[in-house]
Order: structure tokens, then sequence, then C-alpha cells
């Protein structure tokens, strides 16, 4: 999916009043429920109503108070590109709105905490959305760093601990086939060199779908189109993974993609709106175009890596932005 409608109240303030005998509990300490149902629920109420103020003019600023990570990358490009092209407003737009709303809370220490909604939409038919909100310090606003698009019954069984909660995992050190750390930098050299680079992936429109459809658009008669894919990491493309009851996990992660597209002397090139909006340079010979994608997978437990165990990394929903774009 490359282009998908763009979705996201106001922000509670929290009175907090000086009680004899209370107790701070400080969440860089302390093990604890990294939000609760209540917060929850408003921050993705805030999410759906600034989306709809930002869509409803393209303004990319708005976008950028709800969002980050690859969502935040993507979106913020997309509104962008469309501002350009309508600087009057979006001519067409529709309010997102979500129903029946379930919030995967885990108990996390330290910073930062996530928490995933899991929630139907106007969108999508009956797909689920889940978005994944998260916060690196206390007091700062919640951001949908992610956003996964799945039908509901590919939406995998959360863990629990005794307390009802989510189990979160580590990036690294885990029991998982592949390290959630590592996940982006597998995914791109597999896309580089196939299964020979790894075995780790089943196939699907992901994997071996993607590699073949690029096969075959690597020359045409006008055209040499050249692929190159990166990790993406760090900040608020670092990953996110939650336990699965079959004792794999869900992973949330992010990846970098660009296509070089040489055209034959004498082609006349023609570019969308949008790329042109997004574009530096101008287009003779070749285009550049950057992706920013946001995959979420379940990988199974396996700690050796090999992948030949059976177990398999499988994707329940891949979306992939335009960021970026130059011509030469």
């Amino acid at each position: 999916m490359n282009r998908r409608t763009l979705c996201l109240g106001a922000a509670a303030a929290a009175l907090t009043l000086p009680l004899a005998g209370c107790v701070t509990v400080h969440g860089e300490r302390a093990d604890i429920p990294s939000v609760t149902s209540a917060e929850a629920a408003r921050a993705l109420a805030h999410f759906a109503s600034v989306n709809n103020d930002a869509t409803r003019v393209y303004d990319p600023a708005l976008i950028t108070r709800i969002e980050g990570g690859p969502l935040g990358a993507i979106d913020e490009a997309g509104v962008r590109a469309k501002h350009a092209s309508h600087p009057d407003g979006n001519p067409a737009f529709s309010a997102l709105a979500f129903s029946d709303a379930h919030f995967v809370i885990p108990q996390q220490r330290g910073w930062p905490k996530f928490f995933v909604a899991d929630t139907a939409t106007n969108r999508s038919g009956d797909a689920r959305w889940l978005l994944v909100f998260r916060r690196f310090a206390a007091g700062q606003p919640w951001k949908a760093d992610f956003l996964a698009v799945a039908a509901k019954n590919e939406v995998p069984a959360f863990a629990t601990d005794k307390d009802g909660h989510a189990v979160a995992l580590p990036v690294a050190g885990t029991d998982l086939l592949v390290q959630p750390a590592q996940l982006s930098a597998t995914y791109a050299s597999y896309l580089q060199k196939g299964p020979a680079a790894t075995r780790v992936f089943a196939s699907g429109e992901a994997t071996s779908a993607l590699r073949a459809t690029r096969a075959a658009h690597t020359r045409s008669s006008v055209s040499v189109t050249q692929y190159a894919d990166q990790a993406a990491g760090g900040g608020e493309f670092t990953p996110v993974a939650l336990r699965t009851k079959d004792g794999g996990a869900l992973v949330f992660f992010a990846s970098h993609h660009q296509s070089r597209a040489t055209y034959r002397a004498g082609y006349r090139l023609t570019v969308d709106a949008d790329t042109r909006a997004l574009m530096t340079g101008t287009p003779q010979t070749s285009v550049t175009l950057s992706h920013t994608g946001q995959e979420a997978v379940t990988v199974p437990a396996g700690a050796d890596g090999s992948g030949l165990g059976g177990g398999k990394v499988v994707f329940v929903s891949r979306l992939v932005g335009l960021v970026s774009a130059k011509g030469e």
C-alpha cells in the first residue's frame, strides 16, 4: 500500500494536588503500566482530532505534533505534497473516525514508554489499525510512531503478565528468531540479495513478490532502474516489540528504500504532482525516489537465528510512502 488516506483532541490536563501521605511513582525507575486506559483513549481521540485538522487544510506542521517515526515521516511528506497542489485545503475531506478501540498496554520501567491502539476505523473496510503511541519522557505528548493495517484475524493474540498487562520486549537479547533491532537491516539485506542473504522471511507480498516485481521493472524499453535499501533505527525509528501468546512477538520496525530510474536519451519525462512537490532538481535523464517503510511482522522464537527450524518472520502489514525525490 503506497498511499493511504491520512487519519489522526484536545490534550487533557492533569491536576495534581498535594495529599498527605501520597507517594510519587517515578516512571524512570518503577515497573508500571505505560499509560492508563483512559489516558490512552484520550491520546487516540487527540490523534484523530488533530489529524482531521491537518488533512482538512493540508497542514504538515500539525502532523508533526501528533506523529513521529516512520508514520510521521510518511504523513508529513504526503500532506506537504498535497498542500502544494491544493493550497486552499482538501476539496474531498472526509473526517477519520475510530470505533471499537482496544488498548494494548505493557508494564515498563524507564523511558521511552509505548502502548498500542487496536481500533476499527471508517477507512480500510473491516481491517484493524494498530497505532503505536510512544513518548520519551514524562510530560511529553504521546505521538504515533507506527501504523499497521491488518485483517482482524491477522492480528496476533498478545501475551499478558500476572497483572493482565501486555509484555514489552527489548530490542536485543531476546529469544526471538531475529532480534527486533536487527530486523530492519536483515530485511534490507534480503531485498538486496534475496534468500541467499537470509532464510528467515516467509514468502509473500513484502518479500518474494516484491523482489519479483522489482526484477520485472529493472529494465524497460525506455529506462533502467536500480534499487537500494537501508536499515532504519534509533530514536523515533527504534523498533517496538510485544510478546504474543504463541511465544513469539509482534514487532514494528522501519526501513528506507530508494529507486533510481535512468531514461534513454530523448525520452520525455513526466512526473506526477505529488512527486514533483517533493522533488529537488530538474528531471532530465533520471529520477531518484526515496521512500520510508513501516512494517509489522510476527517473529517466532528461535534464538539461533538460522531460520532452519521451520519458523519464519511473517509480514502482517507494510505501508510505504514517498518522502523525497530528486531529478537530474
